[in-house]
């Protein structure tokens, strides 16, 4: 089966959960993973361990390199990913193994958010190395999440549930970020240590606490993806073995799949646009607290502003994926390109809070679009019956689109001493990004996708 049953079948009458891309259990609890997983995007990625990093785990760093070593950790773990996640995604598809896979390597990554209950002033080595473990764990476990999509619903509800899950993810991870600042800013309103003459390890509890609640966070909300999502059945090709197939098959199919995406041509080029523009996405993700910090914002205005990102995305992801019925996927992912670069224009000039509360919102209205409706039309390029596999090369492109930005800071600051040109330099990603995209054609690119997964059954059927 190429998806499971329900999703074969046509909605009765569209709902109002149905347009947003929720009618069916299954699909709330694929959605519920992107709430979970969110907590570690927001509270450790974006916005607390972020400012944490730079300014105690690094504070006895010279002040140019405590946003250089973040940078850097943000590198190494992105090349660890990119390089595992084809092999993790052809293992998951052959094993029939994708829950699994994900519920391991999410226990892995809360596992290091909990860890970072024990970093104190001048540990950054200790933090960039929890940090890179903790990011490999959230990033290869949304390969085998961003898998399942193909096998839960049909072509035409792709961008509605892709960017619904974005919109729940906003949720989740806006709630325990906001739960996070308010025991953090006001920590006597829970019983924490507050007032003058607290020790280093006092002052600091109320952020360490938040990373232990990413940790249950991340476990807690996973159980309903674990419990009501089916796995997708094992699918062999025609002259695979089964007995063999977990030692070699998966190296044989990474091989496979890289031949295969000259001929899903545009699936290729999807990816290639995905990595050149992402990459302009995720440095503005990655680096924007660290860059506020470096400029004097305090930090109250920069956690409010990640409140505010979260906020204005949860109605803006739903929409960009009702808009993307009404004009077409591509053309809402150029929206919001085109809104991008005019942030980084903003950003280059941005000398005050209010300055980054502007650029917030502008952030959390195309932020979750752009990526859901992203993953959605790539799922519509590739044959379902190699999710895994496919979305493994979609997180080594996605993840090597995080090398380049923080690259970028990193180099500029070496040798500036400044990270501003930096920000002007991430509008290249934007432009460079949406004029490869321009060259796929979605629905050639659709058809040999369908064809392939038609080609398959058949098979299965001769033999």
């Amino acid at each position: 089966m190429i998806a499971n049953a329900a999703a074969s079948l046509p909605d009765a009458k569209p709902t109002f959960l149905g347009r947003l891309g929720l009618n069916r259990p299954d699909l709330r609890a694929w959605a519920m993973y992107d709430w979970a997983v969110s907590s570690f995007q927001t509270t450790i990625q974006v916005a607390v361990f972020q400012i944490f990093f730079v300014s105690v785990a690094a504070a006895t760093l010279e002040e140019g390199q405590r946003l250089q070593a973040w940078a850097n950790a943000n590198v190494i773990a992105s090349v660890i990913v990119a390089v595992i996640s084809p092999i993790l995604g052809a293992i998951s598809d052959v094993a029939a193994a994708k829950k699994r896979m994900l519920a391991i390597f999410m226990l892995v990554g809360a596992s290091a958010c909990g860890g970072m209950y024990f970093i104190g002033r001048g540990d950054w080595v200790l933090a960039s190395w929890l940090y890179v473990i903790a990011t490999i764990g959230a990033t290869a476990s949304v390969v085998f999440y961003e898998a399942l999509l193909p096998h839960l619903c049909r072509t035409d509800e792709m961008d509605r549930v892709s960017s619904a899950g974005y919109a729940i993810g906003y949720i989740g991870g806006g709630v325990l970020l906001a739960l996070n600042l308010a025991w953090i800013l006001q920590p006597q309103w829970f019983g924490l240590p507050h007032g003058d003459g607290l020790t280093e390890a006092q002052a600091t509890l109320p952020v360490r606490l938040a990373f232990v609640s990413v940790a249950v966070w991340w476990i807690l909300f996973s159980i309903p993806l674990l419990r009501k999502v089916r796995e997708p059945v094992r699918t062999l090709e025609p002259d695979e073995s089964l007995g063999r197939s977990l030692f070699i098959t998966p190296f044989r199919r990474v091989g496979e799949t890289v031949r295969e995406l000259r001929t899903f041509k545009h699936a290729f080029l999807m990816l290639l646009a995905f990595l050149i523009y992402n990459d302009g996405i995720q440095t503005i993700i990655r680096m924007a607290t660290g860059y506020g910090t470096e400029l004097g914002i305090p930090t109250s205005a920069l956690t409010v502003a990640i409140l505010i990102v979260q906020f204005v995305g949860i109605p803006f992801a739903f929409l960009f994926g009702m808009l993307a019925d009404r004009i077409g996927t591509k053309r809402s992912i150029f929206l919001g390109l085109a809104a991008y670069t005019g942030i980084s224009i903003i950003g280059y000039f941005m000398k005050s809070a209010r300055d980054f509360y502007i650029l917030a919102f502008l952030v959390g209205m195309v932020q979750g679009g752009t990526q859901a409706l992203s993953r959605s039309l790539f799922a519509t390029l590739i044959p379902a019956h190699k999710s895994g596999e496919y979305f493994g090369f979609f997180s080594v492109f996605e993840k090597f689109s995080s090398v380049f930005g923080p690259l970028l800071f990193s180099i500029t600051i070496a040798t500036t001493g400044k990270s501003r040109l930096a920000v002007l330099g991430v509008i290249f990603f934007f432009i460079v990004g949406g004029a490869i995209l321009t060259r796929v054609n979605v629905a050639e690119g659709r058809k040999m996708a369908r064809d392939a997964e038609r080609d398959l059954i058949r098979l299965d059927g001769a033999t």
